[in-house]
């Protein structure tokens, strides 16, 4: 069995595949995106922070996994779920950016965004959209980690996810506490103004992408 191939390996063999899921997680992920992007707003407001990291971190664990154990195969074949993902992916990252845009032009509501936060099934809600309706998501952890992990047997793939799995709590983490020691930079309107442009840019962008590719 192939999952058993790797088991009578040295010891050491575990930290190199380690090192390398956590290089290819982390670089996949600290790019900016809809989840980051949604993730610093509510750590700069300071808002259910714990338990948003912690759902993005286990969301992006669940689909690592999956991708390890062969799911990307299955992903791939099923053109009509790919398609479902993008269109509704990319309908809600244009009406998310539309929210972002309108609080730039409109002092009253980012005066507002900026007092009141979501109530926390708002945020599990938003965060989980921000996952599992991108597609971008499935072809970096389900595809691109699962491919990446195939040249790996036994407890060396093992090791491989359990790297990427670590890189996704620590920059979920870092990015969500992280985003308070901006706080100085955000008492000022102009901050939350530049903040806003950049969260609504980036889903446009990501939806047009989702449309275009």
């Amino acid at each position: 069995m192939p999952w058993r191939a790797g088991w009578d390996r040295p010891y050491m063999s575990f930290w190199a595949p380690a090192l390398a899921g956590f290089s290819l997680g982390g670089g996949l992920i600290v790019a900016i995106g809809a989840q980051n992007a949604f993730v610093l707003r509510l750590g700069l407001l300071r808002s259910h922070v714990f338990a948003i990291c912690l759902l993005c971190a286990l969301s992006d664990a669940v689909l690592i996994v999956l991708g390890i154990a062969g799911f990307g195969t299955l992903v791939q074949r099923s053109p009509l779920l790919l398609t479902a993902v993008t269109y509704g992916g990319a309908l809600f990252l244009f009406v998310y950016g539309l929210m972002a845009f309108r609080r730039v032009f409109t002092p009253e509501a980012m005066k507002t965004a900026q007092k009141e936060t979501p109530t926390l099934a708002a945020a599990v809600a938003t965060a989980l959209a921000f996952t599992f309706l991108n597609p971008h998501v499935y072809l970096d952890t389900v595809l691109l980690v699962g491919s990446f992990s195939a040249k790996y047997l036994g407890q060396e793939r093992i090791a491989f996810g359990v790297g990427a799995v670590t890189a996704s709590f620590a920059w979920f983490f870092c990015l969500g506490y992280g985003a308070r020691l901006l706080a100085p930079v955000f008492a000022r309107p102009l901050a939350w103004q530049v903040l806003d442009v950049l969260i609504g840019s980036v889903m446009w962008l990501l939806a047009a992408s989702l449309l275009f590719s």
